[in-house]
């Protein structure tokens, strides 16, 4: 099923602002709240649709990434086992708004009682943990695209115990502790009530669960460290430090739960001749005297085959030549390449050589204009094409 647009998802436009997309947020987290709509699986699913298109629209990156490849660009949404809280927003409005005691008090008060901690899944507790790799690339290698073969270590589900950290025939139990939930509650008092909040059980880990006899390979964790080889598809276009994220491909998760995953940092390495801005590219081209006098043709090498520049007669040092569409592509857009005219200057002439140079510069065509035209005119003729 094709997934919605989460600009539509929180009724906003693509060029809304940072805020207008957190108060759409808000105002419908509210309103789909599950403890607002006990019993209503169609407003529970509401709220994570809600929460999960502001993950992404609410974080300067990811809407960049979105806006730039769709559901593509963020690994298709959050997913489970993401460190997301969509309950944070309603603790920045609490935080910036005075007239409120708390964050709890303003929840009760949006929900008509007292507040609750909510119960954090086992399942997302028991999620891997993402691992990071930093992945250098050539600027051909970006223009392109390109699949990477990179071995790294991580943890996998242990042969042995299939995962469940015990031997066997050994028994999981359940945690005396904090009788199989995995939390154990903490009560607060506080002016208008109390707050009750949970944390994690300290003897099970959150599990709910103890294991009487660990697995001896992995010493009850359920994991063994294995070095794998992974295939890394990387989309042409990515920019230097833009982050992509493998799903799945990060360490196991505890006893069954889901895998973390491999997030790839993107070092571009520097071209010995192409500039990157972005989606363009610049690259300077020296030429002679007498081929700015003249003009000429150039055969210039891209990052996607050959391309004639044609230079005008009477070009100046500094000047731009625009070639439309010949940089790097992203999804369905492309930059252009800018070369930058340099006039080359010989520093080392021949006794001959010097005497023709001294010759021609008696002519009055090849004398240079006297001194007085703006600063700000020079500069505008340079990028002025």
């Amino acid at each position: 099923m094709a997934q919605q647009d989460y600009y539509e998802v929180l009724g906003v436009s693509h060029d809304a602002t940072p805020e207008e997309v957190k108060k759409a947020y808000h105002r419908l987290a509210v309103k789909y709240h599950p403890d607002k709509n006990q019993g209503d699986a169609a407003a529970e699913e509401r709220f994570k649709a809600v929460s999960e298109a502001y993950q992404v629209l609410g974080q300067p990156e990811k809407r960049a990434q979105y806006d730039r490849f769709g559901h593509a660009g963020v690994g298709g949404g959050a997913g489970p086992g993401t460190a997301f809280d969509p309950m944070d927003v309603f603790r920045e409005f609490a935080r910036r708004h005075s007239g409120f005691g708390g964050f709890e008090d303003l929840f009760s008060s949006f929900m008509g009682g007292g507040f609750e901690g909510r119960r954090t899944s086992t399942a997302q507790r028991r999620r891997g943990e993402d691992l990071r790799l930093a992945l250098p690339l050539s600027l051909e290698e970006i223009a392109h695209g390109v699949e990477k073969q990179v071995r790294l270590k991580r943890q996998v589900v242990c042969a042995s115990c299939g995962g469940s950290g015990a031997r066997p025939g050994g028994r999981t139990v359940r945690c005396s502790q904090c009788d199989g939930t995995g939390e154990i509650k903490i009560i607060q008092r506080v002016l208008w009530g109390q707050v009750i909040r949970t944390q994690p059980c300290r003897r099970c880990d959150g599990e709910g669960s103890v294991v009487e006899d660990p697995c001896p390979e992995c010493g009850g964790g359920g994991r063994q460290i294995q070095e794998e080889q992974i295939a890394l598809k990387i989309p042409r276009g990515v920019a230097d430090g833009e982050r992509l994220a493998k799903r799945g491909a990060g360490n196991a998760g505890r006893r069954g739960g889901p895998p973390g995953d491999l997030v790839i940092e993107i070092h571009e390495r520097s071209h010995e001749l192409f500039e990157r801005r972005g989606l363009d590219l610049v690259i300077r081209l020296p030429i002679s005297l007498s081929q700015a006098a003249l003009g000429m043709r150039y055969t210039l090498g891209t990052l996607e085959g050959s391309v004639e520049v044609k230079v005008p007669a009477g070009i100046q040092s500094g000047k731009m030549l625009r070639l439309r569409g010949r940089g790097l592509a992203a999804g369905n857009q492309r930059g252009d390449l800018f070369v930058v005219v340099q006039v080359w200057t010989p520093q080392k002439l021949s006794k001959r050589e010097r005497e023709l140079l001294e010759e021609l510069g008696q002519l009055p065509g090849l004398r240079a204009p006297r001194p007085g035209k703006g600063l700000l005119e020079k500069f505008k003729d340079a990028f002025r094409g």
